[in-house]
């Protein structure tokens, strides 16, 4: 179910995109740390999925939350002549990639551990096979 809403969303916004104007160079910085806080929340989203503790009012709350604080201290940064953004920035960046690789490794194991049960079965019937051939051979 939130696969089917990732892609609809992700739909949606390349159709939006566009179609969309030109963003001007004043709005970029916010457009872009807004984006980047907004990608921290769906990661963090995904993530939490994988550990079967995901809330949606959590996960909204978060979403508009950390995009609305991005997006004051972008203003805030401005109005002040100093880059305060990039705090953000590299805060939201980083959690991105932790939450990239707890996703990476949730994947990673839930493979690795189906390569394993593959072997063991296939040993399984190795051994089974061997034992009906010592059985016929007696």
């Amino acid at each position: 179910m939130i696969i089917l809403a990732i892609i609809i969303g992700c739909l949606v916004g390349i159709i939006l995109g566009a179609n969309a104007p030109v963003i001007s160079y004043i709005y970029s910085d916010y457009l872009a740390i807004s984006i980047i806080a907004a990608l921290d929340s769906v990661f963090g989203g995904i993530t939490a999925t994988l550990k079967e503790n995901f809330d949606f009012k959590i996960f909204v709350t978060g979403f508009f939350g950390n995009a609305i604080l991005s997006i004051l201290l972008t203003f805030l940064g401005n109005k002040l002549n100093v880059d305060i953004y990039l705090a953000a920035i590299v805060v939201f960046v980083g959690r991105m990639f932790n939450n990239l690789t707890m996703i990476r490794r949730f994947y990673l194991d839930k493979w690795s551990e189906s390569k394993l049960k593959k072997a063991q079965e296939l040993l399984k019937t190795e051994d089974n096979e061997k034992q009906e051939n010592n059985t016929k051979n007696d």
